[in-house]
C-alpha cells in the first residue's frame, strides 16, 4: 500500500515543538486533500496541520496534550484509500519514536542522562535545550517548581529561575575551601511567594483560564519578576497628525484599499528614535547586555477571544510610510481571524501597546521580554490648553495624548528612558503634513 507520513511540521526558527491539542480526524477516517488533521500550539501560536494527500488514516502515533518535537511522524496515511489495511499498532521503530517524547524523560546534560531518566519528572526538548547550556544539574531541574501541565517546567519557569540564580553572588575560591561554621541555631529556608489560596463563594462562577490566557499569565508574572519597571509619561500635541489623517485617509482608501489608522505613524517614530537610541533596542543575558541590529517592532492587537497577541513588523526602520500602513493592517487583519504564523509573533525587539483604542488616557505596560522596554499609547484627546505666540500666550483647544514607555531599570536608566520618550514626542509633533501617502 502507498503510505504517506505526516510530520509535525517546522514553524519558525525558534520553534522546535508543538502541542497536539486536538484530533479532528480518528484512525480509518478518509482524509480528502487540504483536510484538516489536527490542531497545534506552540508557546507563540495555535496553528492547523491539514493533510497533503487523500487518502485513509491509518495510524496516530500521539495522544491529545502530547508534546511532539518539529520533524517528528504524528500519523499515516494510506493513499489506496477505502482499500487501505488500518493498523492498530505501530511498528517497533515508530513506537520509540512516538513514546521517546511523551514517556521517557531525558537528561538536561549527557552526563546526568542516567539520573534524569531516573525521574519521574517530564522535560520538554526545549527545556532540556536550555538546561545543557546553562549548566543546570538534575537537583536544580528537579527543584524548579513548573507552571505547565501536570507541573511541567515551561520556558518561561526556567527563564525566571536563571534570572534569579544569576543575581545570586557566588563564593569566591577562598570561601568555599575554608571550613564554615555551623550556626547555633537554625535559620529558616527562603520560603519563594506563593499566591494566596482563593476560594469560591456561593453564586461565584468559576472560569478555567485557557491556554493562551495562562501563557501570558505566566509571561506577565515572569517579565515582572526578571526587570524592575520604572514609567515614564510624556503628553503630546497631535493636533498636526490628526488633521493630515482626516486628510489623507479616505484618498488611501479608495486608491489602497487600506485603512489608514495612527499606529503606522507611531511605529514610524518609534523606530526612528530606537536608531537614535540603540540602548532601548536591546535584551539582557545574564550582565551582558544586546544592542539589537534589526528594528522589529511589536504591536500588542486583541484578539476575538479577549486574549492579547503581539505580531512583529520587522525591519520596521527600512520601511516607509505607506509600507507600514500595508503592513499594520495586514498583521491586524491576521490576528483578528487567527491566520498569524510563528514567524509573525517573534524576534520582536520593541513592543507599542494601544490603551487608547479603550478610551484609557495611560497606562503602565509590563515589558514583553527579552525586551527592555515597551511604550503604551494613550486616547487621543480634545483638550484646551495654553500656546505660545509672539503676541503672547493664548488658551486653544488641541487634539492630545499620553505617551507611556516602560523600561528594565537594571540597563536603562531615567536619563535613557526620559531621551528616547522625548524624542518620540518630538517626531510625532513633527510631523510632516505636508506629505502624501
Amino acid at each position: 500500500m502507498a503510505k504517506f507520513d505526516i510530520v509535525m511540521p517546522k514553524m519558525g526558527e525558534s520553534i522546535i515543538e508543538a502541542t497536539i491539542t486536538r484530533w479532528l480526524k480518528s484512525v480509518g477516517d478518509m482524509i480528502a486533500e487540504d483536510e484538516v488533521i489536527c490542531e497545534i500550539a506552540t508557546d507563540k501560536v495555535d496553528s492547523e496541520i491539514p493533510s497533503p494527500v487523500e487518502g485513509k488514516l491509518v495510524q496516530l502515533l500521539y495522544k491529545e496534550g502530547d508534546v511532539v518535537p518539529v520533524g517528528k511522524l504524528i500519523a499515516v496515511i494510506d493513499m489506496d484509500g477505502e482499500n487501505a489495511v488500518v493498523e492498530t499498532t505501530a511498528s517497533a521503530e515508530d513506537t520509540v519514536s512516538a513514546t521517546a517524547v511523551t514517556d521517557t524523560p531525558i537528561a538536561a546534560t549527557q552526563n546526568i542522562a542516567t539520573a534524569v531518566t531516573q525521574s519521574d519528572r517530564f522535560y520538554s526538548p526545549l527545556v532540556k535545550s536550555i538546561a545543557k547550556e546553562e549548566n543546570i544539574s538534575v537537583e536544580e531541574l528537579e527543584s524548579i517548581s513548573g507552571k505547565g501541565k501536570d507541573g511541567r517546567v515551561t520556558k518561561e519557569d526556567i527563564m525566571a529561575y536563571l534570572a534569579n540564580r544569576k543575581s545570586k553572588p557566588t563564593a569566591s575560591a577562598s570561601q568555599t575551601s575554608a571550613p564554615v561554621a555551623k550556626p547555633s541555631s537554625p535559620t529558616a529556608p527562603a520560603v519563594a511567594p506563593q499566591a494566596p489560596i482563593v476560594t469560591s463563594a456561593t453564586g461565584d462562577t468559576v472560569v478555567e483560564m485557557d491556554r493562551m490566557r495562562k501563557l501570558i499569565a505566566d509571561h506577565m508574572v515572569m517579565s515582572t519578576h526578571v526587570s524592575p519597571h520604572v514609567t515614564m509619561f510624556h503628553e503630546v500635541d497631535m493636533n498636526k497628525i490628526v488633521n493630515w489623517r482626516n486628510k489623507m485617509k479616505d484618498g488611501l482608501l479608495k486608491r489602497e484599499g487600506e485603512k489608514l489608522t495612527f499606529t503606522p505613524i507611531f511605529v514610524e517614530a518609534a523606530a526612528k528614535a530606537l536608531k537614535e537610541f540603540p540602548g532601548v533596542n536591546a535584551s539582557v543575558n545574564g550582565y551582558s547586555i544586546i544592542l539589537r541590529k534589526n528594528v522589529n517592532i511589536g504591536m500588542a492587537a486583541a484578539l476575538p477571544s479577549g486574549n492579547l497577541i503581539v505580531p512583529v513588523i520587522k525591519n520596521a526602520d527600512q520601511k516607509n510610510l505607506l509600507g507600514l500602513t500595508k503592513t499594520v493592517n495586514d498583521l491586524a487583519d491576521r490576528s483578528r481571524n487567527n491566520k498569524l504564523s510563528p514567524d509573525d509573533i517573534q524576534d520582536g525587539t520593541f513592543t507599542i501597546t494601544n490603551f487608547g483604542q479603550f478610551g484609557s488616557l495611560t497606562g503602565t505596560p509590563i515589558i514583553n521580554q527579552p525586551q527592555v522596554a515597551i511604550m503604551g499609547l494613550g486616547t487621543i484627546h480634545k483638550q484646551p490648553v495654553v500656546i505660545e505666540t509672539p503676541e503672547g500666550d493664548v488658551i486653544a483647544i488641541r487634539q492630545r495624548m499620553i505617551l507611556s514607555l516602560s523600561f528594565d531599570h537594571r540597563v536603562v536608566d531615567g536619563a535613557l528612558g526620559g531621551k528616547f520618550l522625548r524624542r518620540v514626542a518630538e517626531l510625532l509633533e513633527n510631523f510632516d503634513d505636508t506629505q502624501t501617502i
